[in-house]
């Protein structure tokens, strides 16, 4: 099956139609398309020189707050006080980082410039959120992804201390267990996110959930870390 090229037209292809995750081509960043993206369970994901990618894996990796747990190291790493967690005060700090720090196993970044413009404006509209942590007033670690309705699409993550990232994404959970959301979203399967605690689920159970969480109200605009 051809990858759909998307037009001027706000609309995508189901997300059964993707092809080894890859579903279409084109369009642009704009905050109505990312939302629409979003609430069809379909993300931007592209190297420099290439046109937009959009992609709707199968199976998805997803995070259930009412049943994650940190390890025994990192709950002692949370307990020390060492870090401390903040939301929404450094969203372009934290997307900056992100898209500076080395990857193993990858060369360059995908957090280009043009995206990094399109989450800021998403951040500018309530729907993109941050988790900073902080070891004293320096920037350790930290989170980024957009929420819709009762759930949160996990983007990109960094650390620059041990742990650092980790004990932000902590603090994502115990905010959406506290708002009862319904998952984190992490997209692609992969080690790093299955060691955090993360689950593959088939993607028609991910559009089954999904489905529901984005009736729920959306909580736009900055977060307080509660």
């Amino acid at each position: 099956m051809p990858v759909y090229r998307l037009t001027k037209a706000l609309t995508f292809p189901p997300p059964e139609n993707a092809e080894e995750g890859l579903l279409a081509v084109g369009g642009d960043l704009s905050v109505a398309r990312l939302l629409l993206a979003y609430r069809n369970g379909i993300f931007p994901w592209y190297d420099e020189g290439d046109p937009i990618l959009w992609w709707s894996p199968d199976p998805r990796m997803i995070f259930f707050p009412e049943h994650w747990r940190p390890s025994q190291r990192l709950a002692r790493t949370i307990r020390s006080g060492r870090y401390h967690v903040t939301a929404d005060t450094a969203f372009e700090q934290v997307i900056g980082a992100c898209a500076e720090t080395p990857r193993r196993h990858e060369q360059g970044t995908w957090i280009l410039p043009q995206m990094m413009d399109a989450y800021v404006d998403l951040h500018r509209e309530g729907y993109a959120h941050s988790l900073e942590c902080w070891e004293g007033d320096e920037l350790a670690g930290g989170l980024y992804g957009v929420s819709i309705g009762a759930c949160f699409f996990g983007e990109s993550m960094f650390h620059r201390r041990t742990d650092a990232s980790k004990v932000a994404f902590a603090a994502l959970v115990g905010c959406c267990r506290a708002w009862n959301f319904r998952f984190i979203d992490g997209q692609l399967p992969n080690p790093h996110l299955e060691k955090l605690g993360g689950m593959t689920i088939p993607g028609a159970e991910f559009q089954t959930l999904l489905r529901e969480a984005v009736k729920e109200p959306t909580r736009r605009g900055a977060w307080v870390i509660e």
